[in-house]
């Protein structure tokens, strides 16, 4: 926030309260700066539109004092209290409070392993209160949401485990910042160090310079290419304020004040909505066209302030996928901004860019990244128009389908075969929902094999013409006249003629799945045979001690991986799953795990879940325990995360009931408490921490 000019600070603190509001359907107390990144100006702003307080490190404040007391202590050599809330008086007049965390402990739980377990870090939180202050205390921690399970497994259970230990045994009380404060109102006033953050030494410099403060890489990298970058994004960002100034106001009244409440469109881009909101700040009836124009305009200046997501500095490398993702907001922008006045930016960016220099030699600076990974990722409409015709010669489409955020309205299709030939013709509107844009375009589709695609489109010339280029294009697909059909692609879509690389991604993973099956499928075929004739060969060369040939051990990795993947898509054959996975030990081959892993917890899911609606049910429940056992023994780890969640449900439930049955020796009771038991054991699941009495 520091970074950023006056009107996008206010903006961006105007969207996420609206956001907030939207979610959550009350307005909020308080609002976390990215980065803690904090000025005095970002204070003003949140405190006049509402905001009560805000989080940052200890080492953030700069000085403390008593609200009644004239001396300030300053804590350029240490660090403020982070026990209690603090006032910090604004020169407007206004003021926001302020909640420091507790650095030293948030940073063992980000770096330190404390989330190794769930007793230790208990033990360290409640530690971080003292006998020796005499005010209410609040132990606050802050860390980023993925330490809990990304970057330390387990960690959100560790979480779990301290919250239901500190609130069971009654060790402190669980509150928020909101009731804290109200509660205990601040008795002390705090000043801040201007342009700091929680991350980086210097200040606000990791967002701007090269100072040292990177993730990733290697020693020897810079980050020179920061300040550049940087500097391309404010020229940008200044070229677009006089042009939407200019152009919004042919058709907007109070432009900067639509900006604003744009929020409401983005959240909600329904017809209605927009209409509303056009209705608002529109200073006429404004034509289709115009609304286009308009929602364009908004989404340049939206995609200018996203090019600021502060990720992209925060890494070692311009490269880095996050960097690239904010040249990809850059580049939407440019394209809007094109578009809209027919005017380019894009070279004299890419010259900025140009000056930004890569650490790999391969991707040599910021303007060959920008060709190699944003220009290639730019869509339009007639992208999305050649991406439905490439697709739809392998899926079935009904009339209106939606691609990403576009609408593809298909007025006249036609796809006939020849061999393993395939052609697509037709006639499709396509329509942005962001900018409300339509197209209506004809499009082929040509498949001659392999992963030979060619995809064309190009603007509806109209009916007669469109039916004669059908027909011609029809005749020489139906008499195999292969250079014809590739003369006229050329002759009708011109420069709008595409292969399969220009695919959305996912869609052109499916289609290679597709084309590549059949030759998967006859390698399977041959390793099978490899593998099963060889079978009893490759035990004795085992039992003999002589080494396996690379060849037979190749076909027996591919088989038994083929086969426990395809053993979890059917109905589960325990005895099958068991003989695969006993041979894949024999042999000594690793399981692919990542694919396996997936299909494992999703069967898993949906058997709790059938559990889960007849529990008591216990043939069902042998069921289920069976094959949770049989998948602990995969040599796999599984997530069971949802399948604990419904496990301890059930406990607070069913578990419940069947225990109080037990108690008058009820014998199928006491059978279920116990394969139930055995079930919760398999999943890491005491049943005792949830029902103590048990």
């Amino acid at each position: 926030m520091p970074l950023a000019n006056t009107r996008d600070k206010r903006t961006q603190i105007i969207w996420g309260i609206r956001d907030f509001e939207y979610r959550f359907k009350r307005s909020p107390e308080g609002m976390w700066l990215s980065e803690t990144a904090v000025d005095t100006e970002s204070l003003e702003i949140l405190a006049e539109l509402g905001i009560k307080f805000t989080i940052l490190a200890q080492h953030q404040a700069s000085r403390v004092k008593k609200i009644d007391s004239d001396e300030w202590d300053d804590l350029s050599k240490g660090q403020i209290d982070p026990t209690m809330a603090y006032l910090c008086r604004l020169p407007s007049g206004r003021s926001i409070s302020i909640f420091f965390y507790d650095s030293p402990i948030s940073h063992a739980v980000a770096f330190e392993n404390l989330l190794n377990g769930g007793e230790g870090f208990a033990n360290r939180l409640l530690k971080g209160f003292s006998d020796q202050r005499q005010w209410p205390q609040m132990l606050n921690i802050a860390t980023d949401g993925e330490s809990y399970g990304h970057h330390h497994r387990y960690g959100d259970m560790a979480l779990a485990f301290v919250l239901n230990h500190i609130e069971y045994n009654k060790l402190a009380k669980l509150t928020n910042y909101g009731e804290y404060l109200e509660k205990h109102p601040p008795t002390h006033e705090v000043g801040i160090r201007e342009n700091t953050s929680w991350s980086c030494m210097h200040g606000i410099e990791r967002w701007k310079s090269n100072c040292g403060c990177k993730s990733g890489g290697s020693p020897e990298w810079n980050q020179e290419w920061r300040m550049t970058l940087r500097d391309a994004m404010d020229w940008l960002r200044d070229q677009f304020v006089p042009a939407f100034e200019n152009k919004a106001k042919e058709y907007l009244r109070n432009h900067w004040d639509a900006r604003d409440e744009y929020i409401g469109v983005i959240l909600n881009r329904s017809k209605e909505n927009i209409d509303g909101f056009l209705a608002k700040y529109a200073t006429r009836i404004l034509t289709e066209d115009e609304k286009v124009i308009v929602l364009k305009l908004l989404e340049i200046q939206r995609h200018a302030m996203l090019m600021y997501t502060s990720c992209g500095w925060f890494f070692a490398e311009i490269s880095g996928l996050e960097t690239v993702q904010i040249m990809e907001y850059a580049g939407r922008a440019i394209q809007l901004f094109k578009d809209v006045l027919n005017n380019g930016l894009e070279d004299a960016f890419q010259e900025r860019l140009a000056r930004a220099k890569s650490n790999l030699p391969e991707h040599s600076d910021g303007a060959r990244i920008y060709e190699k990974f944003v220009k290639p990722a730019m869509i339009d409409l007639k992208k999305v128009g050649v991406h439905f015709a490439v697709s739809s010669l392998f899926e079935t489409y009904t009339k209106k389908i939606n691609i990403y955020c576009y609408v593809v309205q298909i007025e006249d299709y036609q796809k006939i075969k020849a061999g393993p030939m395939k052609l697509a013709i037709g006639r499709v509107l396509v329509t942005s929902e962001i900018t409300g844009r339509s197209e209506r375009m004809i499009f082929s589709g040509v498949h001659l094999g392999t992963h030979d695609f060619n995809g064309g489109v190009s603007a509806f010339p109209g009916d007669k013409e469109y039916q004669l280029i059908k027909s011609e294009m029809i005749e020489a697909f139906e008499e195999g006249a292969l250079t014809d059909i590739v003369r006229m692609m050329d002759k009708h879509f011109g420069t709008h003629n595409y292969s399969l690389r220009d695919l959305f991604k996912d869609e052109q993973r499916e289609i290679l799945n597709l084309v590549i099956s059949s030759t998967i499928q006859e390698c399977e075929d041959m390793y099978r045979r490899v593998y099963e004739n060889n079978y009893i060969l490759m035990g004795f060369l085992q039992e003999t001690g002589i080494t396996i040939p690379r060849a037979f051990y190749t076909a027996a990795e591919f088989i038994l991986n083929i086969d426990l993947k395809k053993a979890f898509a059917k109905e589960i054959d325990a005895e099958k799953i068991q003989t695969i996975i006993d041979d894949m030990k024999t042999w000594q081959i690793p399981v692919e795990s990542l694919e396996l892993e997936f299909k494992v917890r999703h069967v898993a899911e949906e058997i709790i879940g059938r559990f889960a609606h007849n529990p008591s049910d216990i043939s069902l429940l042998s069921e289920t325990h069976k094959i949770i056992k049989l998948f602990q023994s995969l040599p796999i780890e599984i997530n069971f995360w949802q399948v604990q969640n419904v496990y301890y449900k059930i406990t607070k439930t069913t578990y419940k009931e069947f225990m109080l049955k037990t108690r008058s020796d009820d014998k199928d009771a006491v059978r279920w408490v116990g394969i139930f038991k055995q079930i919760g054991h398999d999943l890491f699941f005491n049943t005792a921490a949830v029902l103590p009495e048990a």
